[in-house]
């Protein structure tokens, strides 16, 4: 069994960036647990522990998709948060800029899946990259603190770009000290539909 996501991955440089930003936000806010910059991916759709049956569907609805939408850019920047004004869940930075092909693509890819017996998410879409988890409640001075620093920094603008040019079929790992991630099959974006594969 496989536990699989479909996700927009991100470049080197925008890895970078959110690696300097982390290290900036972890000396505000260094009792919070940040995620490796390295697993820091746009998750389209979360679709859990798959036989290899299901992955293959996965693939086949993946590269049935991808071709109908041409690479994007996106813009990455603005801080937010998750959760309630005491017991904040996730730390994420939000994303702007061609957010109308973000969202046909992951809805491409939604009724794809269904299509294939996959069950439609019905939460609405809120595309985001997680930077930090708290897997428990702060106290309520580091609540504070985190809001504080969340609302400061949803102010500014995007600060990175983010180059969507393929889809990726994602495997998770949950392994210790942090989750490992590896795309078991990326599709291009863009050129239009192509031929069914023979045989």
């Amino acid at each position: 069994m496989t536990r699989t996501f479909v996700a927009i991955e991100l470049g080197d440089a925008a890895r970078a960036h959110l690696a300097r930003e982390m290290a900036r936000l972890g000396r505000a806010l260094p009792w919070v647990r940040w995620v490796d910059p390295n697993g820091v991916h746009l998750t389209l759709a979360f679709l859990g522990e798959l036989d290899d049956t299901r992955l293959a569907a996965v693939y086949a609805a993946s590269e049935e998709v991808a071709p109908l939408v041409e690479p994007f850019v996106l813009r990455a920047g603005r801080l937010g948060a998750f959760g309630t004004e005491r017991a904040p869940r996730v730390v994420w930075m939000g994303v702007e800029g061609a957010v109308a092909q973000l969202a046909r693509l992951r809805m491409a890819l939604v009724e794809a899946l269904a299509a294939r017996g996959f069950a439609r998410d019905a939460r609405p879409f809120a595309p985001h990259l997680t930077l930090a988890r708290l897997r428990t409640p702060p106290t309520s001075e580091r609540a504070t603190q985190l809001w504080e620093l969340v609302r400061e920094q949803g102010q500014r603008g995007a600060t990175v770009s983010i180059e969507a040019r393929q889809l990726g079929v994602m495997r998770s790992e949950l392994t210790r000290p942090v989750a490992r991630y590896t795309c078991l099959r990326a599709v291009l974006l863009g050129s239009g539909p192509r031929p069914e594969r023979s045989g």
